[in-house]
């Protein structure tokens, strides 16, 4: 028997919800001095409203190595998925995790190394369960999905700056240069980690930009399902699944609304893109 698992920062819509059985250990993020749950009965948008109103820069807490290790048990073969190490000791969590389990019982244990989030999470877990389903060995699963994550791109754009220049990744003068000059950088994930790829002028303009990047590098990739996540910007992942759909031609492309963890990195109106 294989179950999938994941950190909270996996985003899924509701077919997905249905289509997948992963089982996910939650961050828990913190606004002010209030503890929030990263789980299923979380109001997304209020936790948006909330971070507005606050002057300090949300946290997190990531999942502890018994959250893990509850869930590792019970089954004879597990995947696990977290958000990047560079980003997150979630990964270093699990990793313990699946080491006091084999400590007590044999059976199989992978944590694969999302060196993603978000969507990246999303793409990894359908292609676990798309392997199980069609019988493949625990062996042949960890060997395909490891080279799926090693050729996946991820990029993101914020609209809103605030969180990535409290948190550090972008200076706090250059961040509050490009908002006033309305540059909207275009973010990859390169080894796991968030840096910027390019800066573009307007928010349109980057989005095009990311919209022609994107089919340049899938045409070269020859990958074939992307997935798209919002931050409370349904419309704007919309119009951007239609512009790649004029552009190249990937057979599926998937919208999800972000969850807690993704909403507060990305911050409101964000989207995150992975292929």
């Amino acid at each position: 028997m294989f179950k999938i698992v994941s950190d909270s920062s996996m985003d899924l819509n509701e077919t997905l919800e249905n289509q997948i059985d992963v089982e996910k250990v939650p961050f828990k993020l913190y606004i002010e001095e209030e503890e929030i749950v990263d789980n299923a009965d979380l109001n997304v948008i209020e936790f948006i409203e909330k971070m507005k109103k606050s002057a300090k820069l949300p946290r997190t807490a990531c999942p502890s190595p018994d959250d893990f290790k509850q869930l590792f048990e019970g089954v004879e073969e597990v995947f696990a998925v977290t958000i990047s190490s560079k980003l997150s000791g979630t990964y270093n969590s699990a990793i313990l995790a699946k080491n006091l389990v084999l400590e007590e019982v044999k059976k199989k244990i992978h944590v694969f190394d999302s060196k993603s989030a978000s969507v990246g999470q999303t793409l990894i877990g359908i292609k676990i369960d798309e392997m199980i389903k069609q019988e493949f060995s625990f062996e042949k699963i960890v060997d395909e999905v490891e080279k799926y994550i090693a050729n996946m791109k991820t990029f993101f754009i914020s609209e809103n700056l605030d969180n990535l220049i409290k948190n550090g990744r972008i200076p706090s003068w250059k961040g509050k240069l490009a908002m006033a000059l309305k540059i909207r950088p275009i973010m990859k994930a390169i080894e796991g980690d968030i840096l910027v790829h390019e800066r573009v002028r307007g928010s349109n303009k980057a989005f095009e930009k990311l919209a022609q990047t994107v089919c340049e590098m899938a045409h070269e990739s020859g990958s074939k399902r992307l997935a798209i996540s919002h931050v409370n910007n349904p419309e704007r992942a919309k119009s951007l699944k239609s512009r790649i759909q004029e552009l190249c031609d990937f057979q599926e492309i998937i919208i999800v609304p972000t969850h807690g963890l993704t909403s507060l990195y990305c911050d409101d109106q964000g989207i995150i893109l992975a292929f």
